[in-house]
């Protein structure tokens, strides 16, 4: 069963610091920004038409003519339910009469579009209406389904308003009859309805969307297969020809039923989403078998497919994860919606046991893949996140065209940066949790992120932190009560120390699995200060990741950095660590980058020899080389990048 859950979106008020930041940031610019985009309203990025489907959608069913076709992606209406999802998690921290507004619209869009019947998808509304849920493997109904109930269920939640909750209520009672009643073998292609319907079965008590999520997962990968069935009778392909011949079975994970999938496989977005249902409904069952498939999936991907940034899914064929230790980094794919789903399946293996190994790899992969896929001014966004970027080359050779070293305003398939978005508006969530079970009376404190925080058990708790920037976070205990306070202990920091009211605590005495429980009678105005260890420090690969042989990278704190042409005379290929060398921090930069700190290491400048081949050793010479935060770069027009370093 679980030990914790996530605490209420509305629990949480961001306060100053890197996250809340980024989250005033989304509130305020990105949200807007991409409203505009998803109407069609700014000129010079990709089109998205995403809410005209919808509108378009409810004139049909109005009987009016309908007077543009179906446009883009055969899931575009999920782009308009995760920026739904975003902007209720918006409207409980501020009020804005303008997002009230266009969340207004958008509902009324969606109720207009959505059929008597309950069902609701512009695509086979508009495009292709009499084949719905013929084509669950190519055609996203499902996925498109679990973002419209996330949304729904999210604005439910922040803002107390419940129209939007009883369309998705009433699409997911139509789900429910189809696939228990007509169509008891299907489940989703892409998965995501498992997770939406575990939340809304939470928001509502209603024990038959439980039951539906726990369907879903039960009848994946079971014998016969059932999308090899599907296709040998539908007689029609979304996708063209490039999946008739052999289905790959692994891409969807239907391989195997759930509870023998081992190793992380197929699209990497699609098995993270698949992943978090499954410890989701393992902590709500309390069942073994299912929690166990789920720590071995963890296993395969943070300890033999995931990038040092907490990227995953290597290859941009089928966005997937390939094999154990191949992990390039200049045809990496690493998609940020990637690792937004890397961050969910992390905090259901936190509500399942409360291991460090989850946080640092939630922590690892928020701050560095997931920041990196948003530009510092809101309005550009990463799909691929690589490792290395050589302008020329990045973009334009194949296998390196998704690989781009500039971020585009937009995309034709939108998916990551609304997911940013919603990942960001909600991070209180995934800062903190209340124990439940044989934790009660336990408030888990999994990110340091400033800002104050109701614990539900009669107490709150304030953080004052310039984290990651600096390495002290002390919070301030708003109450009275005898309870027990759970602290992360990151595994990157070699010496942490924690006190009350200026004490030092024994951590030996307290720490059990990456985290410190302290337990006593707390008193109002109680502060509890951690400090972490922030020197910088090299990272090495496994000699098995063939990408990373003879190199190194640098992190300090959750932070990955990366070395820049801009700040390195215009090339890092050239650059290479020294091998007895240090690294140094340098002081805090308010104008550069948006306020960081940088990075210094000792390392060679080797000279170019001219030639395209040379029998001559290339002279080098000593040099300081400059490094960024990865979620930093690409800010400052287009230049070379690399995270791993030769080490001479």
């Amino acid at each position: 069963m679980k030990c914790s859950r996530r605490i209420p979106v509305t629990a949480f008020r961001a306060g100053e610091g890197l996250l809340p930041a980024r989250q005033k940031l989304v509130r305020d610019v990105v949200i807007p920004y991409q409203y505009h985009v998803l109407n069609d309203e700014v000129p010079g990025v990709e089109k998205s038409h995403a809410l005209e489907n919808l509108r378009q959608a409810g004139r049909k069913l109005a009987g009016e003519p309908v007077t543009e076709p179906f446009y883009g992606m055969v899931f575009q209406d999920s782009d308009v339910a995760k920026w739904l999802e975003a902007a209720a998690y918006a409207l409980s921290q501020e009020d804005s009469p303008a997002l009230e507004k266009a969340v207004d619209e958008t509902v009324g869009v969606l109720r207009r579009a959505q059929r008597e019947d309950g069902y609701l998808n512009s695509y086979f509304t508009v495009k292709e209406p009499g084949r719905e849920w013929t084509n669950l493997q190519e055609s996203h109904e499902l996925y498109c389904a679990g973002h419209l109930i996330e949304a729904g269920v999210a604005l439910y939640e922040s803002t107390g308003r419940d129209d939007l909750l009883k369309i998705v209520e009433k699409y997911a009672g139509c789900i429910y009859d189809h696939f228990f009643r007509e169509n008891p073998r299907g489940c989703p292609g892409h998965p995501e309805v498992e997770l939406a319907l575990l939340r809304l079965y939470r928001a509502t008590g209603n024990e038959k969307y439980k039951e539906l999520s726990a369907h879903f997962l039960d009848v994946r990968g079971q014998k016969p297969n059932y999308f090899e069935e599907e296709r040998a009778h539908r007689g029609w392909y979304r996708w063209g020809d490039w999946n008739r011949e052999v289905l790959n079975t692994d891409y969807n994970q239907s391989t195997l039923p759930v509870r023998e999938q081992k190793d992380a496989v197929g699209h990497a977005v699609r098995a993270v989403y698949l992943y978090t249902a499954m410890a989701d409904l393992a902590g709500e069952t309390g069942e073994k078998a299912l929690s166990d498939a789920c720590r071995a999936l963890w296993q395969s991907i943070t300890q033999r497919r995931m990038y040092v940034t907490g990227g995953i899914g290597s290859t941009g064929f089928g966005e997937a994860f390939t094999v154990d230790y191949d992990l390039p980094n200049d045809t990496v794919y690493a998609e940020t919606c990637a690792s937004v789903g890397l961050v969910f399946f992390a905090q259901r293996m936190l509500e399942l046991e409360p291991r460090g190994e989850y946080a640092d790899t939630l922590e690892r992969a928020l701050y560095n893949t997931v920041l990196a896929g948003m530009q510092l001014d809101g309005k550009r966004f990463f799909y691929v996140n690589p490792l290395e970027a050589v302008p020329g080359i990045s973009g334009k050779a194949y296998p390196q065209l998704d690989d781009l070293p500039e971020r585009p305003p937009w995309y034709a398939c939108a998916c990551c940066p609304p997911n940013v978005a919603r990942l960001l508006t909600s991070i209180g969530c995934y800062a903190y949790s209340t124990g439940c079970g044989a934790y009660a009376n336990t408030f888990f404190v999994h990110l340091y992120v400033g800002g104050t925080v109701e614990s539900g058990l009669g107490f709150s708790l304030s953080c004052q932190t310039d984290y990651p920037w600096d390495g002290t976070a002390r919070f301030t205990f708003h109450g009275n009560a005898e309870t027990t306070l759970a602290f992360h202990l990151p595994a990157w920091s070699e010496k942490t120390i924690l006190s009350v009211n200026g004490e030092a605590q024994d951590l030996l005495a307290i720490a059990k699995d990456g985290y410190a429980y302290l337990t006593r009678a707390f008193s109002d105005g109680d502060e509890i200060t951690l400090s972490f260890d922030m020197t910088p420090y090299k990272v090495y690969a496994s000699t098995r990741v063939p990408a990373d042989t003879g190199c190194a990278a640098v992190q300090r704190g959750p932070l990955v950095y990366c070395a820049e042409g801009v700040d390195n005379g215009g090339d890092v290929l050239s650059l290479s660590f020294d091998e007895q060398g240090a690294v140094r921090a340098l002081p805090y930069d308010a104008g550069l980058l948006g306020g960081i700190v940088p990075l210094e290491a000792d390392g060679w400048r080797t000279e170019s020899a001219g030639a395209l081949y040379s029998r001559r050793r290339p002279p080098r010479k000593r040099a300081a080389l400059r490094f960024v935060p990865y979620c930093t770069w690409a800010n400052r027009g287009l230049n070379q990048m690399r995270v791993w370093l030769p080490e001479q």
